[in-house]
């Protein structure tokens, strides 16, 4: 009797059960469902709201970082700003030992007085060489002259001794007439030779004036010799380029350095944003559209720009060592499109951003943007106006 009622009490108790469970399934299955609505409800409103939203956490802070490097070789006798140090254009930085370069100075100066002294000279040989040369052209022929005269005397001379009587001369006369005559031909012959001589006067004005355009090109040659030396002088001194802080200082007091060699950066104060976007999210990109930046390292800071420009090159086709596609098994990956984000507003003074942080920019794809492509007034848009005839 006992068994038997404790099998009636447990039959009881699976009856009264499943009906409680069966609620709670139920139940379940009705929250479960609702909690599935309400999330696709959710993404659905969150892709509505953000449909023409594009973001990429592959950006930077990116700006003009200047090398500065010594035109002149030398000791550093004196360097005048620290690490990171915010310097205005113009201001000295160093300045390198300038007794070699004073002398080179001082010795290019020299050379230019004598290539002045020289052309001076040179000139006034060219002033005297005007007057002189038809002065010696004037003179032999006068002297041509003068020797033609002295033959017609001598002919005369001699012809008078050979018409007189044997009796009123003697031999020895008509030997002096007869050397006078040949002397004063051969007068004539030396005089005509003078003449031929002195002939060419332009040439020989025009030599000196030669030898005038020869000094006037030393003096030109010196004169930039000294402006060099001048520069070399005054390269001594290492002014700042830009305004900027100074960054990777490179050199100390008393170190030597040569030219060209990189002793420190400046990082100028503007900054923007280089953002690589997936080739498939620049789709609907375009300059001008407005963007909206956060910055990892403030997160106060809420920057507002808009893109400037879309690289027209992905990233990997300007790396170092752009990829072959073209040899091995070929593996289609997603593309990065560096795009330049201008900022607009939002900068903090007392939190100047440093080049190479990570930001997290949000382009408004749905605002207003312009034309990515060649100006239609670009006259330096080079277009064939004649395309070849196909063969």
């Amino acid at each position: 009797m006992a068994d038997d009622h404790n099998e009636q009490a447990e039959a009881a108790s699976e009856t009264g059960a499943k009906p409680s469970e069966k609620k709670k399934s139920a139940r379940g299955k009705i929250i479960l469902t609702i909690v599935i609505v309400v999330l696709a409800i959710a993404a659905g409103v969150y892709w509505f709201l953000t449909r023409n939203e594009v973001e990429t956490d592959d950006a930077f802070t990116a700006g003009r970082s200047i090398s500065v490097a010594p035109h002149v070789a030398g000791y550093v006798t004196e360097l005048l700003v620290n690490d990171n140090q915010f310097v205005r254009k113009g201001q000295l930085l160093a300045r390198i030992d300038p007794r070699d370069w004073k002398a080179a100075r001082d010795k290019a100066a020299a050379s230019l007085i004598r290539a002045q002294a020289a052309r001076q000279g040179a000139d006034m040989l060219h002033q005297v060489a005007a007057l002189e040369f038809p002065g010696r052209l004037t003179q032999a022929q006068g002297n041509l002259a003068a020797a033609k005269a002295q033959v017609f005397k001598a002919e005369a001379d001699y012809k008078r001794q050979r018409s007189v009587e044997r009796a009123a001369t003697s031999q020895q006369d008509i030997d002096y007439a007869r050397a006078a005559l040949d002397a004063a031909k051969a007068q004539v012959m030396e005089a005509q030779g003078a003449v031929q001589t002195a002939m060419p006067v332009l040439p020989n004005i025009e030599n000196t004036k030669i030898q005038v355009s020869q000094q006037e090109g030393q003096v030109r040659y010196a004169q930039a010799e000294l402006d060099s030396a001048d520069l070399n002088l005054e390269w001594t001194e290492i002014r700042a380029p830009h305004d900027g802080w100074i960054s990777q200082r490179n050199v100390e007091q008393g170190n030597y350095v040569a030219a060209g060699q990189h002793i420190f950066s400046i990082v100028e104060p503007e900054v923007w944003v280089v953002a690589n976007y997936k080739e498939t999210q620049i789709t609907r990109m375009r300059p001008g559209q407005k963007v909206d930046i956060k910055v990892d390292a403030y997160s106060s800071i809420k920057l507002h720009g808009h893109i400037d420009s879309l690289q027209k090159g992905t990233g990997a086709t300007f790396s170092a060592f752009p990829p072959e596609n073209a040899t091995g098994n070929y593996v289609k990956i997603v593309q990065r499109v560096p795009v330049k984000i201008v900022i607009d507003e939002g900068l903090d003074p007392n939190h100047q951003l440093a080049l190479g942080l990570s930001v997290v920019p949000v382009v408004h794809v749905d605002t207003a943007g312009q034309p990515d492509g060649v100006p239609q007034n670009n006259t330096d848009a080079r277009t064939p106006e004649h395309e070849p005839a196909a063969q």
